[in-house]
């Protein structure tokens, strides 16, 4: 046992825990554990992002890639709100991050001091659990807690408010082994089981929807084994990317707003769906009251609250889902659904994704990268056209390979994520897609990426509009384009440049892959800004509040 001030007892807990890396900015209230971190740098390095929010954002994509806890820090008031984005980005999607603020000193709480904010009042909505530490002899314990709340169940933010006087003070610290956070698998019951066992055994048309559940439970093997026992086609949700093989026979692409009509009509066809880790998000659901209407759905997911929440169910099993797929495949004799599947391939042939393969448009951008790569990048993207583009059109093989905003849809998320995810996946290509209007909003962070010369590639699909808010301005809004036009002055090649990183523009379609090929041979940050058209269009689609058997295309408008 040793007597440590209250820094050096946050830095000896984030050892324990085995951080290796954190993000974020320091500032007064905070000067104490910057200190300590300076002594350590050697065991936990310190990424200082231009912004909180991109340190929030870091955090988050590190978590996502590696499966680890991410963990970010800012100072008081205005340092602590500026992760709010990221935090509530991190609780949507259900992600283990833990963010460390400071406050002012006890005496001062409550008096409106400098810099003085109650961020656990403000967060306590978007976090898994939240603490303030205002006594020394608590503060190891209620660090050890975070981390094994933020990976345990479901998965989630914790933020851990410090005062400042607590990380100055002195106490004995004990080196203590992270406790182990075993699945949950108390919850799943013989009964559920049988129940859901006498469900598939009775289908004669299955159909499999897979969610970011599957993901952070790292089930992709057993979902697999699954799908080919049962012999059932399998859709995914946006965040659900990698936890099935995209170029699987049986994956019939995204369901939802944005899926293919196969997985959407193959949903709307079946007689039993399956869901795996998805929560039946209104993207993905359209009208409630029309989805699946044939089919008896049977949700795994780790949390009761999910289960009738958006959609009611004939039967679930609560737990890891990882654990309850292999009960399941343990009992399971292979089914037999071939003229199901035959039918499943036919609407693949009457319906397959298309876009202008003669000028440079964001799907051949996407497919570019997916050739460049062969499938085995890291992809970050921002939120809005080329999100789902790249969502669409990039075959995602494994899971913990497609970082993506999904629940909150955080414009500015993908690069800070990106740098987040290159520092916990070294040897991973690491790109980030994004539209000119979500670059904008945190290109400071290319700063980030030349000051440590972290190699990652950002893709800018430049329409010189907001694309997604300007599609539905053009289908639902009379073409009233308000406030959605960017054509203004700034030149991302010389911004980036000026940042010091490497930068392209691409103007055809042609010039795509040998940039795509030099920016990844370079090993530095690179910015490649890609001149598309301010129509292109996001298809097919489904019309907000539509069933999600009424999607449509470009093809279908012309008629």
């Amino acid at each position: 046992m040793q007597k440590l001030t209250g820094a050096e007892i946050v830095v000896e807990c984030l050892k324990e825990q085995g951080v290796d890396t954190v993000f974020g900015y320091p500032g007064g209230a905070i000067l104490n554990i910057y200190d300590a971190l300076y002594k350590h740098q050697e065991e936990i390095t310190h990424i200082l992002t231009s912004h909180e929010q991109g340190a929030a954002h870091a955090a988050d994509g590190y978590a996502r890639a590696t499966g680890k806890v991410g963990v970010c820090l800012a100072t008081s008031g205005p340092g602590a709100t500026n992760l709010v984005t990221g935090i509530a980005t991190a609780y949507m999607d259900s992600i283990p991050v833990v963010a460390i603020t400071c406050n002012v000193g006890v005496s001062l709480l409550g008096k409106d001091s400098f810099q003085e904010i109650d961020i656990a009042g403000v967060t306590m909505p978007i976090t898994k659990y939240n603490f303030i530490v205002k006594d020394i002899r608590k503060l190891a314990e209620v660090m050890r807690r975070a981390f094994k709340i933020a990976k345990s169940g479901r998965p989630g933010p914790v933020l851990v408010d410090i005062t400042k006087d607590v990380t100055g003070n002195s106490y004995d610290y004990e080196y203590q082994a992270p406790q182990e956070v075993g699945r949950q698998s108390d919850t799943i019951t013989e009964e559920d089981l049988e129940k859901a066992l006498l469900m598939i055994k009775a289908s004669h048309k299955p159909f499999i929807f897979v969610g970011g559940g599957a993901v952070l439970s790292d089930a992709a093997e057993e979902v697999r084994a699954f799908a080919k026992k049962i012999q059932a086609p399998v859709a995914d949700s946006l965040m659900g990317k990698g936890a099935f093989d995209g170029t699987d026979e049986l994956y019939t692409g995204m369901a939802g707003m944005h899926g293919t009509k196969t997985s959407n009509f193959g949903i709307t066809e079946c007689d039993l769906l399956v869901v795996i880790g998805a929560r039946f998000s209104d993207r993905v659901v359209g009208n409630a009251s029309k989805f699946a209407p044939n089919a008896r759905i049977l949700q795994l997911d780790i949390d009761p609250a999910e289960i009738n929440k958006n959609v009611r169910t004939h039967a679930s099993i609560i737990g890891d889902v990882k654990i309850i797929l292999r009960k399941l495949n343990a009992r399971l004799d292979p089914q037999n659904h071939d003229e199901w599947i035959a039918h499943i391939e036919r609407l693949k042939d009457m319906y397959p994704l298309h876009y202008n393969k003669e000028v440079l448009t964001g799907p051949a951008v996407v497919e570019a990268i997916y050739e460049e790569t062969k499938g085995e990048a890291v992809i970050v993207t921002e939120v809005g056209q080329h999100q789902m583009w790249t969502a669409q059109y990039y075959k995602f093989k494994s899971p913990h390979t497609f970082l993506t905003s999904g629940g909150l849809g955080t414009m500015g998320y993908g690069l800070g994520a990106a740098i987040g995810a290159k520092m916990g996946k070294k040897d991973k290509k690491v790109f980030n897609i994004a539209g000119d209007g979500c670059f904008r909003m945190n290109m400071n962070e290319i700063a980030t990426a030349t000051r440590y010369n972290i190699p990652v590639i950002q893709v800018v699909l430049n329409n010189h509009v907001l694309g997604m808010v300007r599609q539905w301005q053009t289908l639902y809004y009379g073409k009233r384009y308000s406030h959605t036009i960017l054509n203004d002055q700034v030149d991302f090649v010389k911004l980036a440049e000026a940042m010091g990183a490497k930068a392209y523009r691409v103007t055809k379609k042609e010039e795509l892959k040998p940039v795509l090929k030099e920016a990844m041979e370079l090993d530095i940050p690179v910015v490649i800004d890609c001149q598309i058209h301010c129509d292109d269009k996001v298809f097919p689609m489904v019309s907000p509040g539509a069933a999600i058997s009424d999607t449509f295309d470009d093809t279908d408008l012309k008629l």
